[in-house]
């Protein structure tokens, strides 16, 4: 898989199946659609393409800040290639890119993928005012010489309709199972292994602070059981996403403690899956107290994840 973020860039040899959207999360409606198009991609011997966007459209549109992505471009681009796409090409969403005009744009994407069947969604709509409606693009198509194939994120029923906005409802409540029902996995974070306080060593329960990008989601404050992935090897592991209010915490932080684990991890990438929430995040009266409840999240975590390892 490629993944550049020129268009102008790309020059394929190849007559393409091209789709558009923002695809975050890259849930089970985007991998249905991504399956379907990759499908007809090696049907036809075309390439598969993606076309997507970064910043978020309602990111820039509507000012939003903060923590509002569920993927990263490049974590988005990997997902898709898993999926079998060829390219994925991810356009800045800014000024520029909104007055482009709809029909500059198809001829951009004819003469630089060799377009032959778009595939958007049945309110799809692009270019400067939104003008590029599917009226727009049949318009086109049949003017010059490529399909439009319209599409809903269905799952693989056909009915159930997938959302990245249900799944970032879902983990701001905690619900991590509902998340990974949506998306047909468990949502993660990944980062760098950063050094914080200190505080988990001295009690006997070192952690890992991750340091996640500063625009992606993560769950309701609390404690996590799931899975630590670390140099292609995994580990159980509790996770604690929040303030750390017993020791008057300002700043979020995401603290991974690995089960049967003690190492020099800092500086390496470490990844954090969202298996089952075992807790809201609490104030303790003291660190005994709190080194109890740790144990306990250990023992729970470690419980949850080998029931899930039997067959």
């Amino acid at each position: 898989m490629n993944h550049g973020y020129d268009l102008a860039a790309v020059h394929l040899d190849r007559p393409s199946v091209v789709t558009i959207g923002v695809f975050d999360g890259v849930h089970r409606g985007h991998q249905h659609l991504i399956r379907r198009l990759v499908a007809e991609a090696r049907r036809t011997d075309r390439l598969a393409v993606v076309l997507t966007f970064f910043p978020h459209p309602d990111v820039v549109l509507r000012g939003l800040s903060g923590r509002y992505y569920l993927t990263t471009p490049d974590q988005r681009a990997e997902l898709m290639g898993e999926l079998g796409v060829d390219h994925v090409i991810t356009l800045p969403f800014n000024e520029d890119f909104r007055q482009i005009r709809a029909g500059v744009f198809v001829d951009m994407m004819r003469d630089h993928l060799r377009l032959e069947s778009l595939w958007v969604g049945a309110d799809f709509a692009m270019g400067y005012k939104r003008e590029g409606n599917i009226g727009f693009l049949r318009a086109q198509g049949a003017d010059k010489g490529f399909a439009l194939e319209t599409i809903a994120l269905v799952g693989e029923d056909g009915t159930h309709t997938f959302s990245s906005t249900a799944i970032r409802e879902a983990l701001l409540r905690g619900d991590v199972e509902i998340a990974q029902s949506l998306l047909g996995r468990p949502y993660g974070v990944s980062g760098e292994v950063v050094h914080g306080d200190h505080r988990g060593r001295t009690i006997g329960f070192p952690t890992a602070n991750i340091a996640v990008w500063e625009e992606q989601v993560v769950p309701a404050n609390g404690v996590y059981a799931g899975w630590a992935t670390l140099d292609g090897e995994r580990y159980m592991a509790a996770t604690n996403v929040g303030l750390r209010p017993t020791f008057a915490g300002q700043e979020l932080r995401v603290e991974a403690y690995l089960l049967d684990f003690d190492r020099d991890i800092y500086g390496k990438t470490l990844s954090f899956s969202f298996e089952q929430r075992l807790r809201p995040e609490k104030k303790f009266s003291g660190i005994d107290e709190l080194i109890a409840q740790i144990r306990s999240d250990a023992e729970s975590a470690r419980s949850i994840l080998q029931t899930s390892l039997r067959p």
